[in-house]
């Protein structure tokens, strides 16, 4: 059965998934991911989608061939992304930035974007343990005062954005974060209080295989 054209998946309502189960809790393990939307067959991309895709292999991803049916959106949505994540010359380091990633995506129940950026925090931080502390027992969890201010930093916009303010500042700033690294937690934590509402919307995770 091939891929149905952009006009079928609009007028074909959403994908069923009763034969992908559902994670049964936060894990580093490779999680799945199936949207509730047709995504664009490859066959089906051009320049144009190619160009907002980024990066030629991400053809391969469902979540992102869903995304291309707006591919200037995504485009700005991948280097925004790549900034916050990879753009690491300066300011917080990558360990960091995917600690907040993953406060983030824990605090909104997002498990699949909490199993991919578990997983870089973990290898770039070299503390799997504390990782799987804060997927198993949640975001008040005890990580050492660095990153318990990162992780109350990010929850704090996650949780009401508007609430965020001074005293997670201050509290980063004591915890030896100078201006610029206090930007790339919010940048971090903010992507990703958008991005997981987004994943969360549009499909759901499936539980690892392996």
């Amino acid at each position: 059965m091939t891929s149905p054209t952009s006009l079928d998946a609009r007028t074909a309502g959403p994908l069923r998934h009763a034969d992908s189960p559902h994670p049964h809790a936060f894990t580093r393990a490779n999680v799945g991911w199936t949207p509730h939307l047709a995504p664009l067959a490859v066959e089906e991309l051009t320049d144009r989608h190619y160009e907002g895709l980024v990066d030629g292999a991400r053809a391969k991803n469902d979540y992102f061939r869903l995304l291309a049916r707006d591919p200037e959106v995504l485009k700005a949505r991948t280097l925004v992304d790549n900034d916050i994540f990879y753009n690491v010359a300066e300011g917080l380091p990558r360990a960091d930035r995917e600690l907040a990633a993953t406060a983030a995506s824990r605090r909104n129940g997002c498990v699949f974007c909490a199993s991919v950026h578990s997983r870089f925090a973990a290898h770039h931080g070299k503390r799997p343990d504390d990782v799987d502390l804060l997927l198993d027992e949640g975001v008040g969890v005890d990580l050492g005062e660095r990153w318990n201010a990162i992780v109350a930093a990010s929850v704090a916009l996650t949780e009401t954005p508007t609430a965020f303010g001074a005293a997670e500042v201050d509290r980063l700033r004591a915890a030896g974060l100078d201006d610029l690294e206090i930007a790339d937690v919010i940048h971090g934590a903010a992507f990703f209080n958008w991005a997981n509402r987004l994943m969360l919307s549009i499909g759901r995770a499936v539980a690892p295989t392996d």
